[in-house]
């Protein structure tokens, strides 16, 4: 026996909602939660969770590694969000554009998301070596240039509690305590608000990174990601290039 169409409607928008529920969980939970944490939030039967998890980890919408490992927001979640914020922001791409082609290398603007550094746009330079990430990528704050940026520019009390969590090792170099953060995050505010990462996020990837203002009640900040092999002797010019680039947007934002 089949269901009448009208029951077979109010079926479909019920997993629709229950999906939506998940997700807006997901959100507030950037550490993740497991399937068992997911139903006990939403009151959900487990067998209903384990169903619209596979189904939401089948589209991309959600992630999590291992059997019994947490549920986090997943890439394609990302990739849509950060397409919508976008057309908010395309009368800045010509900048990156120009910005790109005056320095030579990839250009990547990105938006504080949580505790978290969220790319948003950017300009591909046309080296050969390039260092190149996704739009919808996501960056730990104190191991990306970007993410550094933002940490010394949130308030005390904000950074510290983002310093507060464990600061995951991604390479030999990335700091992971919050004495040392902190330091580094003096030695960014003497720069003016410039950030370095040297080889912290990926080894053979190093950057410079700024924040460069407020645009639809999204903090946002530029970063040039460098092959290694092209960083050194060049920190002062990458800095100043995006010391006068946070001037011009600056200028730009003003002006909408």
């Amino acid at each position: 026996m089949s269901l009448a169409p009208e029951a077979e409607s109010r079926t479909g928008i019920q997993v629709l909602t229950r999906a939506v529920d998940i997700i807006r969980l997901l959100d507030i939970h950037p550490a993740g939660l497991t399937q068992s944490e997911i139903a006990e939030e939403l009151g959900l039967a487990r067998s209903t969770a384990s169903r619209l998890l596979g189904a939401l980890e089948a589209e991309g919408f959600v992630a999590t590694r291992g059997v019994r490992g947490r549920y986090r927001l997943g890439a394609e979640f990302v990739r849509l969000a950060a397409s919508a914020r976008r057309q908010s922001w395309r009368d800045l791409h010509p900048l990156l554009v120009e910005l790109s082609a005056e320095i030579g290398e990839t250009v990547d603007v990105s938006v504080l998301d949580g505790d978290r550094a969220l790319f948003v746009d950017q300009v591909v330079s046309g080296n050969r070596l390039q260092a190149v990430s996704a739009v919808g990528d996501i960056f730990p704050l104190h191991a990306s240039a970007n993410g550094k940026a933002f940490l010394a520019a949130l308030p005390e009390s904000e950074c510290r509690r983002v310093l507060s969590g464990r600061l995951e090792a991604f390479t030999p170099n990335t700091l992971t305590t919050p004495d040392a953060v902190w330091a580094e995050l003096g030695a960014i505010r003497e720069r003016g608000g410039v950030a370095l990462d040297r080889e912290e996020h990926s080894l053979g990837i190093c950057a410079v990174g700024a924040v460069i203002g407020h645009l639809d009640h999204d903090l946002l900040a530029v970063s040039i990601p460098v092959p290694s092999a092209r960083f050194e002797g060049r920190e002062d010019e990458l800095t100043q290039a995006v010391t006068d680039f946070a001037v011009r947007i600056a200028e730009t934002i003003t002006q909408r």
